[in-house]
């Protein structure tokens, strides 16, 4: 089952590469003129940078969640298939085996 419909194998880093950049270019904003950056400055260029991840990181465990909940009921439903076939294939042997006993006792007819 790799991938969930309407997804493409191959991820799309576009949005974390825009994400960097324009984290850069606030790095570059906030430095002071001796080239040191300002806690506040750093604080935010973290929580910018680390965004997009973690909303990618969100985004997979909420499609695992769902997988997992998917494979689960397909699981139960597997199970009371084969249950359901179990149950039917004992009728039809019991089925056959009255048929099979019934033609037994039936009287010999005379060939021609």
């Amino acid at each position: 089952m790799g991938i969930l419909k309407n997804e493409s194998p191959e991820t799309d880093f576009s949005e974390g590469i825009c994400d960097v950049t324009s984290a850069r270019d606030a790095a570059r904003q906030i430095e002071t003129s001796d080239g040191a950056m300002e806690v506040e400055g750093a604080g935010a260029l973290v929580r910018q940078l680390s965004e997009s991840p973690r909303r990618e990181i969100e985004d997979l465990v909420g499609k695992l969640m769902k997988l997992h909940k998917k494979l689960q009921a397909d699981g139960e439903r597997i199970q009371l298939d084969i249950e359901e076939y179990t149950n039917l294939n004992e009728r039809v042997r019991q089925l056959t085996t009255i048929v099979a006993d019934s033609v037994g006792k039936l009287p010999d007819r005379p060939h021609n």
